[in-house]
């Protein structure tokens, strides 16, 4: 079934997490630490510096109360952006899904804050699968039956994942930064972007490898799960080489901005050069399943018709998925 991508949206709150205040906090980090193991130079967080500074987020059950966004906020910032960036109004969307890492609430639904803010009244619900939401979201549409779904459905993916770091774990310290992306998609009305390729995966096996409990601190097996995430995007990259890649096309990569180490081994195995690698893992950090979805927002004015874009996630669960954008002609 043809699934088609008609607006982009992206937020990303205001205080930066730079590496020179992480070294200021004193946990045994620095920015030549930093830089050789994951190549991040700063990360957005929702939590005032003073907040962390103080506290070092050891109690997250306060991190909510101390936020300047909530996931409501967040999503209703960048599904406007994605509304006006499509030319569509608040009315024309028929269905909102939301999913994170981290939901704001156990009930109700991110879906349903966002919708409200959004004064939409309109069927909402989320559909998590941590990093890979985004990517889960495209996927179940992909299956479903064009008549029963709205012409327009937001898919939102708010992370706030900096109010669940512990700020005395450099590990986790390092990684995470907060981020919103926003999309405006139809099973029914074309566009110049199709989406091609969905795929899913699942390794149940692997649940206890990463882990965001409620209302404690991220942690995750670092090392198993780097290998990991560079393996299944190797995979499903060459998959979508092998489907997609066409003489006449131009053919690029956006991953999930995990760190920039890891899209860099899986760029010299793919054989994918710079100027076809995206990324905003560097100054953004890791924004869970905000991501990917941000890059392409960041960067939609760079791609025209010809272009073909290999879109890829993976997260706890363990999952991975990844999809082609193809960009054609306006209809």
């Amino acid at each position: 079934m043809s699934l088609y991508l008609h607006g982009l949206g992206h937020f990303h709150p205001e205080n930066r997490i730079t590496n020179q205040f992480l070294t200021d906090l004193d946990i045994g980090t620095n920015q030549e630490w930093i830089e050789e193991r994951v190549g991040i130079d700063a990360r957005r967080t929702v939590l005032p510096l003073d907040y962390i500074e103080q506290t070092r987020n050891l109690d997250p059950t306060q991190a909510l109360e101390a936020a300047l966004y909530t996931h409501a906020e967040t999503g209703r910032l960048a599904s406007e952006m994605a509304l006006e960036r499509a030319g569509l109004d608040r009315d024309d969307i028929g269905m909102v899904i939301a999913g994170s890492c981290s939901p704001d609430m156990m009930s109700p639904a991110d879906a349903c804050t966002i919708a409200a803010a959004l004064e939409m009244e309109v069927p909402s619900f989320d559909v998590n699968s941590a990093c890979t939401s985004f990517h889960v979201a495209l996927y179940m549409l992909s299956m479903m039956r064009p008549e029963g779904l709205p012409d327009y459905i937001l898919v939102v993916t708010p992370e706030s994942l900096t109010t669940a770091v512990d700020y005395t774990d450099r590990s986790a310290a390092v990684l995470w930064g907060d981020g919103t992306s926003a999309a405006i998609v139809s099973t029914r009305v074309p566009s110049r972007i199709e989406i091609l390729g969905n795929s899913l995966d699942s390794s149940p096996a692997g649940h206890d490898k990463v882990i965001v409990p409620s209302f404690g601190h991220f942690w995750q097996e670092g090392r198993t799960v780097q290998m990991f995430a560079i393996k299944q995007t190797i995979r499903i990259l060459r998959r979508l080489q092998k489907e997609y890649e066409e003489p006449n096309r131009r053919f690029h990569f956006v991953g999930h901005q995990a760190n920039l180490r890891m899209l860099e081994a899986v760029c010299r195995q793919c054989e994918i050069e710079d100027d076809r690698h995206y990324h905003n893992v560097i100054n953004f950090g890791n924004t869970g399943a905000a991501g990917a979805p941000s890059v392409i927002s960041m960067n939609r004015d760079r791609w025209t018709a010809g272009d073909d874009i290999a879109v890829i996630g993976v997260g706890s669960g363990l999952s991975w998925s990844g999809h082609v954008l193809r960009f054609g002609e306006t209809p």
